[in-house]
Parts: structure tokens; C-alpha cells; sequence
């Protein structure tokens, strides 16, 4: 009888230990306007929503400034892995690839937490892991990920070239199958999926009918995805952070995409966990999702990468975001918006030695009302320099720019 009670008690203890454990997924569909999701509202992707976690977002950066980043695919993943733009992660293209890896990827911040965090990666583009992640390489810190399905795209085997790309619609039949059921078994604490052939089919017949179906069709990958994670939080009682999102929306036509067009930059964003004033915001971006999970799960961030992001959670409280950098005399006119009363510090470095592996020092400048909303900093105080980088710190997050003379 003892030994049954010990039993059950370490058995209690088990389930109380996963209940209540926080676990996150983000899903990305490529290339699909918002205007087109919203006009077909895809059951699935609008159920994780609910009523109040759909918003429209941009990529692309800041048009005409340093950030301006091209509306491409693999340049939208390392937007989202790093919450970064063009102008820090170096992504700049689908081909020929070279990413700066001092920009870490959230899945290099979750293998750096304290706590051991297992991660999984279920995609239908090989790269994603082996080169924008960077899984395995020294750069990387030897990143590894716990559960992974793709290669699909390198088995022509099983996966024969169909008309149309079709073979990349079963990459993502193959994907999503193997992501719903990883997480039924396995519960990755952050995970990624990534589904290909919207894209595709936008390339090949543009605004239609054509590229309607697989937009329903890539809802219903997702379908299976939402359904494994409602069967943890029933049966294990875990609390799930699901996001669904686009890398790039596309020209008018909606054959193509790369450019700074209105469509071509806008996304959406759909979530099923309370979101706060910057969702729904006109700055809300692709970037700040990456924050936003690492904010859900706990994540610590190292200072000198959170200073280095150019995203802020959509969750939780933030202060401020939106921040300016123009020239006032003879001086520099720093302005942003903000959300909340708080004090904001203001800190200033004069080079930019985290793009080269090195590290910047900071100088703190002023403590500020984040409420005035802006601040004018006094070019004596500044050492001289062609090229200052400016982070402003509020008790809930953080806000960035650089600026060169």
C-alpha cells in the first residue's frame, strides 16, 4: 500500500509539473496578402484568432531607410527568427545565402536559456534549418534542434516533380502531418512550421481562383496543427501560444513579389493568446513576433542581442515603439509613441562592433518621461562619430535606430 501511494504521488507530481507549462508554435504560410486572407477568412486561421488576435503587419523594413529590406521569402523567415531586418541578419535573398549569425535566431535563445528548452522544426524547405538557423555550425554555438522533419524538398524519390510545383503542395501535405503529430508525441517547448506551396501557386497563376484553393487548402494544414495542440492543452493542460503568419504579401497582380508596393509589404499576424495596444498598431511587424514568444516562454535575453532586435512583444506590457532620429540644428531630435506613462532611459554607442562579432559600449545619455515622447540630445555630449546607435529602455521593452551622418 505504501509503495502504491508513492506511486501515485510521483505520479501527481508529474502531471502537476506539465500542467500549466508553457509551449509555443509559429506557423508561417508563405506569401499570402492580407487582403486575400481576410476576403476568404480560412476557417482555421481565424478560429486561433478568435475575436481578438487577427491584426494586420508589415515586412520590408523602413522604405528609403537603412532597414528597407526586399519582400522575399527566406528574407521574411530571418526577419522573423532574429527580429531583425536586411541591414543586421544580411539575408538578402532564397539563394546564395549568408547569414550573420551574431544576430541569434530565437532558436539559438531558447538552447541559451538556463532551463533546458527542446525545440522542433517541421518545414519543407531544407535550408531553414541547415543554413538560416545554422543547426550544427560553430557560428551558431553548434545549435542543435530536438525534433526535426524536412528534407522532403531533397527526395525525389518519394516526392517526383509534379506540373505546376506540385510536388511542393506534398512537401507541405508531408510537413504539416509530421509537425501534428511531433506535437501530439513530443510537445516541443518552440517550434516552427513552415508550409511552402502558396507561394507557388501565386507565382504561377497569380490572383484566382488557383491560388484560392491552396490558400483554403494550407488552412487545412494548419487545421491538423491547431487540433494536436488542442489535444495537449485537453489532455495535459498546457498552455499553447500559436501563431500564424505570412513572410510577404505580393504585387497587385499577385504573380510576384521583392518590392516595397503597399500589398507587397503588408502581412497579418493571427494569434490565440491575449495581445496588447501595439497589436493592431500601425508599427506592428513582423519582427516583433520572435519577442513576443520569447516573452511567453520566459525567455532571458542576453542585453546586447534584445538591444540589437528591432521588434517588441505584442504581448504583455510595453511603453513605447516607433523610434526617430532626425537632425535638429546642431543637434539630434530622437522621437517615438508612446503607450504608457513610464521613465525611459535613453543610451547611446558609437560604433557598431556587434555586426563583426565584437561588442559596443553604452552610454547612458538621460532618464526621460517616456510620455514627452521625445528628446534632444546635446552634440556635446556626444563622442564624435559618423555613426551612432540609439536605445531607449522603458520598463517593459525597448526601442532602436541608427543613424549615420
Amino acid at each position: 500500500m505504501k509503495k502504491y501511494f508513492i506511486a501515485l504521488f510521483a505520479a501527481l507530481c508529474c502531471v502537476s509539473a506539465i500542467a500549466g507549462t508553457k509551449k509555443a508554435v509559429y506557423i508561417i504560410i508563405d506569401g499570402v496578402p492580407a487582403d486575400q486572407i481576410e476576403r476568404l477568412h480560412p476557417e482555421a486561421i481565424f478560429d486561433i484568432a478568435g475575436k481578438k488576435g487577427y491584426a494586420r503587419a508589415y515586412t520590408g523594413g523602413e522604405p528609403g531607410a537603412y532597414t528597407e529590406t526586399p519582400t522575399i521569402s527566406a528574407i521574411g523567415y530571418t526577419n522573423l527568427l532574429t527580429a531583425t531586418w536586411f541591414n543586421k541578419h544580411n539575408v538578402g535573398g532564397n539563394d546564395n545565402l549568408n547569414p550573420n549569425y551574431n544576430y541569434w535566431t530565437i532558436f539559438r535563445i531558447a538552447k541559451e536559456q538556463k532551463k533546458p528548452f527542446k525545440t522542433g522544426l517541421y518545414s519543407s524547405w531544407t535550408d531553414n534549418r541547415t543554413v538560416l538557423i545554422g543547426e550544427g555550425k560553430p557560428e551558431t554555438g553548434n545549435l542543435s534542434i530536438d525534433y526535426v522533419a524536412d528534407g522532403f524538398d531533397h527526395d525525389q524519390a518519394r516526392f517526383p516533380h509534379k506540373d505546376l510545383e506540385l510536388h511542393v503542395f506534398d512537401y507541405d501535405e508531408a510537413t504539416a502531418k509530421a509537425a501534428a503529430e511531433s506535437i501530439r508525441r513530443d510537445a516541443p517547448d518552440m517550434s516552427w512550421v513552415y508550409l511552402w506551396y502558396t507561394d507557388d501557386a501565386g507565382h504561377y497563376k497569380g490572383n484566382g481562383e488557383f491560388f484560392d484553393e491552396y490558400v483554403h487548402k494550407a488552412d487545412k494544414q494548419v487545421a491538423e496543427i491547431w487540433e494536436a495542440v488542442k489535444y495537449r492543452q485537453k489532455k495535459f493542460g498546457e498552455d499553447w501560444m500559436v501563431v500564424v503568419t505570412t513572410d510577404h504579401g505580393r504585387t497587385d497582380d499577385g504573380y510576384n513579389h521583392g518590392g516595397q508596393s503597399e500589398r507587397e509589404r503588408t502581412t497579418w499576424i493571427s494569434t490565440n493568446v491575449p495581445v496588447n495596444s501595439h497589436f493592431g498598431d500601425s508599427n506592428l511587424a513582423i519582427t516583433d513576433i520572435a519577442p513576443s514568444i520569447s516573452r511567453y516562454l520566459g525567455f532571458e535575453v542576453l542585453r546586447d542581442v534584445l538591444w540589437e532586435q528591432d521588434g517588441m512583444p505584442f504581448i504583455g506590457k510595453t511603453d513605447i515603439c516607433d523610434l526617430k532620429v532626425r537632425k535638429y540644428d546642431d543637434a539630434l531630435a530622437l522621437s517615438w509613441k508612446a503607450y504608457n506613462p513610464s521613465s525611459a532611459d535613453v543610451y547611446v554607442a558609437t560604433s557598431n562592433n556587434f555586426n563583426t562579432g565584437g561588442k559596443d559600449e553604452y552610454v547612458k545619455l538621460a532618464t526621460v518621461p517616456a510620455g514627452t515622447t521625445y528628446y534632444i540630445v546635446d552634440p556635446k555630449a556626444l563622442p564624435a562619430s559618423d555613426f551612432y546607435k540609439f536605445v531607449v529602455v522603458t520598463p517593459n521593452n525597448h526601442i532602436n535606430r541608427g543613424y549615420r551622418k
